[in-house]
């Protein structure tokens, strides 16, 4: 391992105090058998494949020889040095693909300026690059892009141009096809290889918010039917942009059909919300089942997200599991997990398509993960749960116009992942004195179970806006039917101020209503927002840790087998002590047939090895900065590759940006041969 340069902030001044309580270690690995051939499948897709399982068979690197693991290669996009300026907009959350024989067997991603990559997969260096030349103008204040989608035309012959192509989706909202072999674009696809999403957008209602609209996650590409949905800014204005879901023909780029996710109710009131509100935007990669040519889609909170007095009833098709036929855009079933969000709680990552064991029967199943650290599972094709969930009351006592639903769905099974709701009790600190600030602080706010509605009082939250789990997903071992998460669980304070008690300047700073930020207005609404982390005196997390987890549930019985705390503090603290309690994280994890979890993610610039079915951290590696992405894996050459992008976050990890994407392999040229 090796030991870089410190970069720690005053985000927790007390930290060296703390280490008076608490300590942490680690063990060391358990012998493994894997089977001597294992077929690779590669990484097709962003997710791994396109049941968004991200779960590899590949077993050269297993438990018993992870503690070897070392660098490879690495290969910097060099985004940063492109437009200084934009250095504190762009996310490096990237996920590479591995493209078939056919396609090149190109190594492929994308940076956040939406230029394309193709490397060798196994020494990193760059084969072609492909430049979109995007609008830089700051849009909704970041640039990102986690990857991009190969499909390989089944009328072309194999030698054709774009018989292999790449999908992009664009920051400035186009779609972009490329020869996956060259890079070259695709001139039979839209205008020489781009078509431009804006006049589509723009054809539904709200459409007045369009700087804030941005394509940045993968498109799912079925049976030739590409499919995409967008982020939208939707805490500032209840006119966001509209979160439609939109079809377009991955050989000549026609639009194919567009799904409204804005149902209001009643449809036929001309006075109803159905011309201004907006949101309920599908912004993270989706799942498909090209067999059965089915998408599907995590939609979002409507607009704005902690107010509903402009958008009355449950809000269907917001924030639910929906299932699309991909040809038509017909809808097959769907299932919301959230009635009438006020509490910006997005279903944030894929849902995970897989097959679990059922007395002695394997039953297909999408399994939804969520902000609220639940875990909602289905029957694949007919959206009946798989384990019961129930309607049950929940507090009701929010502002008089709103119409906060009296009941919230709960999966009976697994539990939820973290603590939900908050308490005096559950105040915590280093010393007495901060203890009892965090539970003055806790007795002066409203608080109490899970979704408890926000008011003109600061209202607690717990789990956070950030959940629970985030975009990074879990990833399935089908083996063993264990799912692995990463969880924050950090309490959370907002409150909606009525406009006239909002000062009129700092009311419309760019950095109003955030967490950092005065509070500011929600335009169209007669309140502005004032939200943040709930913070003791010394600028800790008010209840205990740790603050984010890695927990594995046997998705079979619904039990959660383990947990471990995920991430250091000491990059966050003046003086480096090293505790295991947690950082907040951005990225997600990956299973393999080694018997091991890969995840980055955390605030510290480590990126680790887990043992899937005990929990226990095998290997612990210091990069240059922290990796906010998903890893995934492939083999080449005969040897096994772990790749990470690695280069900070806008929020989670400010301080250091970085623009490497890092392979990492077992010593030598060719790795060693699987376990007898």
């Amino acid at each position: 391992m090796r030991n870089l340069p410190d970069n720690r902030r005053p985000l927790m001044p007390a930290i060296l105090a703390a280490a008076l309580l608490a300590g942490c270690g680690d063990g060391g690995g358990r012998p493994f058998k894997a089977p001597a051939v294992v077929e690779d499948p590669g990484w097709p897709t962003y997710a791994g494949a396109e049941g968004g399982t991200r779960y590899s068979p590949l077993n050269q690197i297993n438990r018993s020889n992870v503690e070897d693991l070392e660098i490879a290669w690495t290969y910097n996009t060099g985004h940063l040095d492109i437009a200084p300026r934009l250095r504190p907009m762009v996310g490096f959350q990237v996920t590479p693909i591995l493209l078939p024989e056919g396609a090149g067997r190109h190594l492929v991603l994308c940076d956040p300026l939406n230029r394309i990559m193709a490397l060798d997969p196994a020494t990193g260096e760059e084969r072609w690059l492909f430049d979109p030349e995007i609008d830089l103008r700051p849009f909704a204040g970041r640039f990102n892009c986690r990857g991009v989608t190969h499909w390989r035309d089944p009328e072309a012959a194999e030698a054709d141009p774009c018989a292999h192509r790449l999908i992009l989706a664009t920051n400035d909202r186009r779609l972009v096809a490329v020869d996956a072999r060259n890079g070259e674009p695709c001139a039979g696809f839209g205008e020489d290889g781009f078509v431009d999403v804006t006049p589509i957008i723009l054809e539904l209602q709200p459409a007045n918010q369009l700087l804030t609209m941005q394509l940045n996650s993968p498109a799912a590409v079925v049976n030739g039917v590409i499919v995409i949905g967008g982020t939208a800014d939707k805490f500032r204005d209840a006119s966001s942009m509209n979160g439609a879901v939109r079809a377009f023909s991955a050989r000549t780029g026609e639009h194919l059909w567009t799904f409204d996710t804005l149902v209001r109710e009643p449809a036929d009131d001309p006075e109803s919300s159905a011309g201004h509100v907006g949101g309920a935007n599908a912004w993270i990669n989706f799942s498909w089942d090209s067999e059965r040519d089915l998408v599907f889609i995590p939609t979002s909170s409507p607009a704005p997200n902690f107010y509903g007095g402009k958008r009355p009833g449950d809000n269907r098709y917001a924030n639910s599991v929906i299932v699309l036929r991909a040809a038509t855009g017909e809808l097959v079933w769907h299932y919301q997990v959230l009635h009438h969000d006020l509490w910006d709680w997005d279903l944030p990552t894929n849902p995970i398509l897989a097959e679990i064991t059922r007395d002695g029967e394997q039953v297909p199943v999408v399994m939804q993960l969520t902000k609220q650290g639940m875990i909602f599972t289905f029957h694949r094709y007919t959206g009946e749960p798989f384990f019961e969930i129930e309607e049950r009351p929940v507090p009701i006592d929010g502002l008089p116009e709103d119409d906060v639903s009296p009941t919230q769905p709960f999966p009976v099974k697994p539990p939820p992942l973290v603590k939900h709701g908050i308490g005096p009790e559950d105040a915590w600190g280093l010393t007495p004195y901060d203890r009892n600030k965090c539970r003055e602080l806790i007795e002066s706010m409203r608080y109490g179970p899970i979704y408890t509605p926000p008011t003109t009082e600061f209202t607690l939250m717990m789990p956070n806006v950030g959940g629970g789990m985030n975009w990074g997903g879990g990833a399935f071992d089908p083996n063993s039917n264990i799912l692995v998460t990463p969880v924050g669980q950090s309490p959370y304070r907002l409150r909606l101020i009525p406009n006239e008690e909002i000062d009129p300047v700092a009311g419309r700073l760019p950095t109003a209503g955030l967490p950092i930020g005065p509070p500011g207005y929600i335009e169209g609404t007669d309140y502005g927002l004032e939200q943040g982390p709930l913070f003791s005196p010394f600028m800790m997390p008010c209840t205990a840790p740790p603050w984010a987890k890695l927990v594995a549930v046997d998705m079979a019985a619904g039990e959660i087998l383990w947990e471990q705390p995920l991430g250091l503090v000491d990059k966050l603290a003046p003086v480096p002590i090293p505790l295991r309690w947690g950082t907040p994280y951005a990225g997600g994890p990956i299973a393999t047939g080694g018997g091991l979890v890969f995840i980055g993610a955390t605030a510290d610039e480590r990126f680790r090895a887990y043992d899937t079915e005990t929990g226990e951290l095998l290997w612990e590696f210091e990069g240059p900065t922290s990796a906010n992405a998903t890893p995934m894996t492939y083999m080449a050459g005969g040897k096994q590759y772990v790749v990470v992008a690695t280069g900070g976050h806008n929020w989670v990890y400010p301080f250091k940006k970085g623009d490497s994407v890092i392979a990492y392999g077992l010593p030598g040229s060719e790795g060693v041969p699987p376990s007898e």
